[in-house]
């Protein structure tokens, strides 16, 4: 029998759960409770446990596993509630986080702010000015000791900053990856003076030992956001941690990273959790696309906030972000690429009396607290939701399952208010301008993401994922053919970490010659790549047998940061090899890197005769997730006669409101068609089909959504 899990995603909006029990698949959702994530984190376990009729304390000591990914490091930044902390640099160099790259005007900003430049400014630096200090040292890119430590001027620099009330210290020094002996005595001098034992004790976060790679601002930012997220993030999951323990859980807390793996999270870095929620979809899609035989993929996930999008590219996620942006500062970790604008269910809408009365919709989000109008929480803006609920698509009385009942007539007056007098429209009229401008908003960013990496929507499937996904999918599916629907759909984050293997990610910056300059020979000088390799690979099987891994079963993938002599772009390959022993190796690397570099920018931008060189070894050790195998229904006719609930007043546009066919999602049977117009309901999310669609359902019982 299979190890029983839990899998949590908590959202800006909802908090989603996948409970496996004995055999026994069993998914909730719950609000979000943004000021303690702990809280939601056992009411959604609490609500999965009523499924089973057991108390946490009878569920939990039951559970093998629990997986987690969380918002907690958005929502820090968001609200700049961080420790004052001191940054420990290289003499001489304690203005280049506040210089920044050049980007740092923009980074982080809507594409609607950065037309505007007039107002555009750099952020308020998490670290001011009188906060950084320099110490007498210097170690150059070969990792040699240029001017050695001065220690007393370390320590003179150290009571410094805490004079100023510092209560933590980020030390990145110049060329550290390549020698970090001098940030490991500065650690050391640190701990010296003020003991871990004491009430004193300040976290000391070294900036190679989060990102071991060259790039002194993007180092320093990684290291400078971990710090700041440090404090936040020990203390809600270590109530969360302490409240799984009071119930009897002995099993390990696992943490979804953005890198597309987890770990425990005593072995996981605050910087890589941000964001972790639309890596796990991610991850999820691209092994449902492996099962499902489907190369390209684009998964599109609405929440109750956000929208985002991940592609699968030839049945491959190794897509990284270029240039990785949390919040507002650009970081040098490894992190895969997603997309997300401010759209879902909980967008706000508002007529600019500026523009004309455009409507705008998002991306101001009503979140969870007061959450749409309809809620009865207080809330006093029109949302999507209230659009959706006002059109007849959602029920008011079936709402997560019948739990939270809605108010329609409430989501009409705030709509009409709002939206509909001030553009002299009906209510339903106002309501469908609001739903056609979101979908439009999320429409358009899946056509950017798709064109703009070259490819073309008509070779993707699109998989309609998040509590609002499906609602919403035949809007914002453009041109892509085939829309899927999943039963899970509402909690895909959660079901995309059941499947995520545990993986760790090392890094080395080294420059490497792989093929000489106008000559075109390969280096035979094969010991120093694979000393590079077999350092990584070695702390590698230190760290998982730490965790208590099966280190035996661990699978190692090289990838190396290439570039050709006399360019500036570096792209990340894959090497078809962990070791180098002859010229067919170092050809092969280069085959690949070739390929990938051409994919990437342009065969005509291929330069060999430039030479070529690797920047940085990165390292992948993974523990494979079992990913549990489809299961298959046989076919039946198109009649789904068995599964129709009721018939409602529904708004469809020109036509105006039309009686619909309902259905129950739960009871529909592989080989059922459904022509819209038609609503299908499950307990935490609505299949909207309109005019000229139609849904079939497959032989794994999941919604296929095409054109009539």
């Amino acid at each position: 029998m299979s190890m029983n899990t839990i899998d949590i995603d908590v959202g800006g909006t909802f908090t989603d759960m996948v409970l496996n029990y004995n055999g026994e698949t069993i998914l909730k959702k719950t609000p979000t409770t943004p000021h303690d994530l702990s809280a939601c984190f056992l009411n959604v376990i609490e609500e999965g446990g009523k499924e089973l009729e057991m108390g946490p304390e009878e569920l939990l000591p039951e559970v093998g596993l629990v997986r987690y990914s969380t918002t907690v490091a958005m929502n820090r930044l968001i609200e700049r509630k961080g420790p004052r902390l001191g940054l420990i640099t290289t003499e001489g160099h304690e203005d280049s986080i506040l210089i920044g790259k050049g980007a740092q005007w923009v980074d982080g900003t809507r594409v609607s702010e950065r037309r505007n430049l007039a107002p555009q400014k750099k952020p308020e630096p998490l670290i001011t000015r009188e906060l950084i200090v320099g110490v007498k040292e210097r170690v150059d890119s070969f990792g040699q000791v240029v001017r050695p430590l001065d220690e007393e001027n370390v320590r003179q620099q150290v009571r410094h900053l805490v004079d100023q009330g510092v209560r933590g210290f980020v030390v990145s020094l110049l060329w550290s990856p390549a020698n970090p002996a001098h940030e490991h005595r500065i650690k050391k001098i640190i701990r010296d003076e003020y003991k871990e034992y004491t009430l004193g004790y300040m976290p000391v976060v070294l900036a190679s030992d989060v990102i071991g790679r060259s790039g002194e601002y993007q180092r320093s930012m990684t290291a400078i956001l971990d710090a700041y997220l440090f404090r936040a993030m020990q203390m809600e999951l270590a109530a969360m941690w302490d409240r799984l323990r009071d119930y009897q859980y002995k099993g390990p807390f696992m943490m979804v990273h953005n890198s597309g793996g987890m770990a425990e999270v005593f072995k996981t870095d605050a910087v890589r959790t941000y964001s972790a929620g639309p890596v796990a979809a991610l991850i999820g899609s691209h092994r449902l696309a492996e099962k499902l035989g489907h190369k390209n993929v684009i998964a599109c996930d609405v929440g109750g906030t956000s929208f985002d999008i991940g592609l699968v590219v030839g049945q491959s996620v190794r897509n990284y972000d270029f240039r990785p942006i949390l919040d507002r500062w650009m970081v040098g970790i490894s992190m895969l690429q997603t997309m997300s604008i401010g759209a879902g269910g909980g967008s706000i809408a508002s007529v600019n009396k500026l523009l004309g009365n455009r409507i705008e919709v998002g991306p101001q989000s009503a979140g969870s607290y007061p959450g749409p109008v309809c809620y009865d929480q207080g809330g006093e803006e029109p949302t999507v939701t209230d659009a959706d609920l006002v059109l007849g698509y959602l029920d008011e009385d079936y709402y997560f399952g019948g739990e939270m009942l809605l108010n329609k007539e409430r989501a009409e007056e705030v709509i009409k208010e709002k939206i509909a007098d001030p553009l002299g429209v009906s209510v339903a009229e106002a309501a469908l301008l609001i739903r056609k401008i979101v979908d439009e908003n999320m429409g358009t960013a899946i056509r950017k993401e798709i064109h703009l990496r070259g490819y073309d929507p008509k070779d993707f499937v699109l998989f309609a994922i998040g509590g609002g996904g499906p609602t919403h999918v035949a809007g914002y599916m453009g041109d892509i053919p085939t829309a899927v629907v999943f039963p899970y759909s509402p909690v895909f984050s959660a079901h995309g970490s059941s499947v995520m293997d545990v993986m760790h990610i090392y890094e080395n910056s080294r420059r490497y010659v792989l093929m000489e300059p106008a000559t075109r020979i390969f280096s035979t000088n094969y010991d120093d790549f694979n000393s590079v390799v077999d350092s990584l690979i070695e702390r590698a099987k230190k760290e998982l047998a730490g965790e208590g891994m099966p280190v035996e079963d661990a699978v190692f993938r090289l990838e190396l940061d290439m570039l050709y002599g006399g360019q500036v772009h570096r792209k990340r390959s894959s090497s078809p090899v962990l070791q180098v022993n002859s010229e067919a190796d170092m050809k092969a690397i280069y085959d690949d890197f070739e390929q990938e570099f051409s994919d990437a920018f342009s065969p005509l931008v291929c330069h060999p005769d430039g030479g070529v060189y690797v920047e940085s070894f990165v390292l992948t050790a993974s523990i494979p997730a079992e990913v549990p195998e489809i299961p298959e229904y046989p076919l039946s006719g198109p009649d789904a006669s068995q599964a129709l609930r009721t018939k409602r007043q529904c708004y469809w546009g020109n036509s105006g409101f039309e009686e619909s066919a309902v259905y129950d999602f739960s009871k529909l049977e592989a080989g059922n068609e459904i022509n819209g117009p038609a609503v299908l309901e499950t307990e935490y999310t609505t299949l909207v089909v309109p005019p000229d669609f139609v849904c079939r359902i497959d032989e794994h019982l999941f919604a296929r959504i095409e054109r009539a």
